[in-house]
């Protein structure tokens, strides 16, 4: 039993016989849903079902947001049956809604339609995904943490949007792809839950409506490096991610056999690996796009296991886990102690922030 939300959660916890059989049956069986009866839309959580086919509409058309919808829609025809599209360039959404819907197989289309949005239609979907960036740094940026040189201009944006979601009474999922993902999404959370007297209501989204969307990609370059490293191979296997998608990441080179040198020299490639690119002239987009992006997105509305930052007391914290009917449900381990210190480390961080 843990008597605060906080990151034992990922923690695994000796079995209890506090619950009757036929309750623990029903958690085994994901049959149960935690509600938390403080917030004043608690019951509107037992008319929640997860579709069998998702509706995505997608905002930011950029590098990110036009390489991860070419991702969703060659990957998602099983889970999706459509994806809206919607710029403020209206020349950008004419282009990929005349492009995107080209792809095609030569004997039948299996691929979602594209559709384009207006401002009023935004939420009229089953997940939203943010892609909207401004400000990022220039490729001969020094010293310059992007991800936090982005929260303002993406903050600002991301609280017009939240409060849009708030206006359409937004049941959906929210996720964030921007940067930074972990505070942005926190910042959604806020921003969409203030009234227009500036109280706190929360009539807004849900926390755990919320998921951000970073770390695919911290464990894809984590992967990457583990590879080219005999030592480091086990990690393809044992290894797992966890934090944000920046400065405060935590990779574990294996949770079977923990090594803390192993460890924070896979933390170190893995969140340099972006610098590495943009020293030599390419902005680091593509791989973000698809491995946080399209293929979590993809695990997400499977009910998959997959990396993504959900709401741990009052923290998006990354980590991995599955959305189920129930919930999300988080992967849990037997967590040394030198990287249960460096988790709490980056919680702590994460928390000062906002």
């Amino acid at each position: 039993e843990i008597e605060k939300e906080d990151l034992r959660l990922l923690q695994k916890q000796p079995a209890t016989a506090a619950l009757p059989a036929w309750a623990m049956e029903k958690l085994s069986q994901r049959k149960i849903k935690a509600i938390n009866t403080a917030y004043p839309r608690w019951q509107e959580v037992f008319e929640e079902e997860l579709p069998k086919k998702w509706r995505i509409n997608l905002v930011g058309l950029g590098d990110v947001g036009s390489t991860l919808l070419i991702g969703l829609r060659l990957l998602g025809g099983d889970k999706i049956s459509q994806l809206g599209i919607y710029d403020i360039d209206a020349l950008k959404v004419t282009r990929w809604e005349f492009e995107i819907n080209q792809i095609r197989y030569p004997d039948t289309n299996q691929l979602p339609p594209v559709i384009t949005l207006t401002e009023d239609t935004l939420f009229d979907c089953d997940m939203f995904v943010f892609c909207v960036t401004v400000g990022i740094p220039a490729l001969d940026s020094k010293g310059v943490d992007v991800r936090m040189a982005q929260l303002e201009g993406n903050g600002r944006i991301i609280s017009f949007y939240a409060k849009k979601a708030r206006e359409a009474g937004f049941k959906g999922v929210f996720a964030v792809v921007s940067d930074p993902v972990d505070l942005l999404c926190k910042k959604a959370l806020l921003e969409s839950n203030i009234n227009q007297e500036g109280q706190y209501d929360f009539m807004g989204l849900a926390p755990e409506q919320i998921r951000g969307y970073g770390l695919g990609v911290m464990h894809g370059r984590a992967a990457y490096y583990a590879a080219k490293t005999p030592e480091l191979q086990h990690y393809l296997q044992e290894g797992r991610a966890f934090g944000p998608h920046g400065q405060h990441l935590v990779i574990a080179d294996s949770l079977a056999s923990y090594n803390q040198e192993y460890s924070l020299q896979l933390t170190d490639k893995a969140r340099n690996a972006n610098l590495e690119l943009r020293e030599h002239g390419f902005k680091p987009y593509v791989a973000p796009a698809l491995s946080s992006g399209a293929i979590a997105i993809l695990e997400t509305i499977s009910g998959h296991w997959h990396y993504s930052a959900t709401y741990i007391g009052g923290v998006y914290m990354g980590a991995r886990n599955r959305l189920l009917k129930s919930g999300t449900e988080l992967e849990q381990y037997e967590l040394p102690k030198q990287l249960m210190s460096r988790l709490c480390n980056s919680y702590k961080e994460l928390e000062s922030i906002l």
